[in-house]
């Protein structure tokens, strides 16, 4: 699995599936109903720690076939796959503004939808209007309005075994100009303030009220602080780089390091953003 996710850490699955249609999920939904074996579903791998033991079951990635947009007037529609940059390009193209914030986030629109992502004081729950699943429990499609999904800060509603096929946002028409450099300061922020040219998996964990986990880590003098080839990252506290040699298990150790400082000095009990895949001790609520 370390290919797939953008810790580049991560034992192997049982079995790894790209459909690349509705037909396909169909016949997954079909195998999994008959033998009960575990799925999870990725999209491109970022918030996402795998095991090293990997996992014993069945890993689901949306294929090409998912990976499409359409627009409707101020409407914005894409498959799961989609890369969320690449469709904050695409409503940039039509001169549409709402996702300028999509441009920071390396995620899939079927992963961001799922974890409610966000960057900039946006989030994904602002701009969709409608989600598109797949119900691996039933084999049959379904369809959410926003406020049926169950948004919250970095999280939904959606149960695990929905895959989100696809997405209609709610944008609006704007000025390509300030649209342009609203992604471009974006970008800027995202290349000066986070470690881009070392394995992480975006932020580790999720923001308290009114303070920022980045702020409090480095508080607590965790700044640096490493555990085998793991460590938390100099340039900003809240991210995690996986260095060579690099374990889950470190990983895993170091978020449960970081969680206990922060705890103890402060009194603030952080939860963990990224979701764990495989056999590990849960860390959080």
């Amino acid at each position: 699995m370390a290919p797939l996710t953008t810790f580049r850490i991560g034992g192997r699955a049982a079995l790894f599936l790209e459909p690349q249609s509705t037909s396909d999920l169909e016949v997954v939904a079909a195998a999994v109903g008959e033998t009960g074996v575990p799925v999870v579903v990725i999209g491109k791998g970022s918030n996402v720690l795998v095991a090293d033991a990997g996992f014993p079951g069945v890993v689901l990635r949306l294929g090409r076939g998912f990976r499409w947009a359409a627009r409707d007037g101020e409407r914005l529609s894409a498959g799961g796959a989609m890369p969320l940059p690449a469709l904050a390009g695409v409503a940039l193209s039509h001169g549409l503004t709402g996702l300028e914030f999509g441009v920071a986030i390396p995620a899939s629109l079927g992963g961001a939808v799922k974890m409610n992502a966000g960057a900039h004081g946006r989030s994904m729950d602002e701009a969709v209007s409608r989600v598109e699943l797949f119900d691996l429990r039933s084999s049959r499609l379904r369809g959410l309005a926003r406020e049926e999904a169950g948004f919250g800060y970095r999280y939904s509603g959606l149960p695990v075994d929905w895959v989100v096929v696809g997405a209609t946002l709610a944008l609006a028409g704007g000025d390509t100009v300030s649209i342009r450099a609203e992604m471009d300061r974006a970008r800027e922020w995202r290349r000066r303030t986070q470690p881009l040219a070392e394995p992480n998996c975006g932020s580790v964990f999720k923001n308290p009220p009114d303070v920022h986990a980045a702020r409090l880590i480095e508080e607590v003098g965790a700044k640096g602080l490493s555990v085998g080839g793991a460590s938390v990252s100099t340039k900003h506290a809240n991210f995690i780089v996986s260095g060579p040699g690099a374990t889950a298990s470190d990983v895993l150790e170091l978020i449960r390091r970081v969680r206990e400082l922060v705890e103890v000095r402060t009194y603030v009990r952080l939860e963990p953003e990224v979701q764990f895949v495989g056999d590990m001790e849960p860390v959080g609520d």
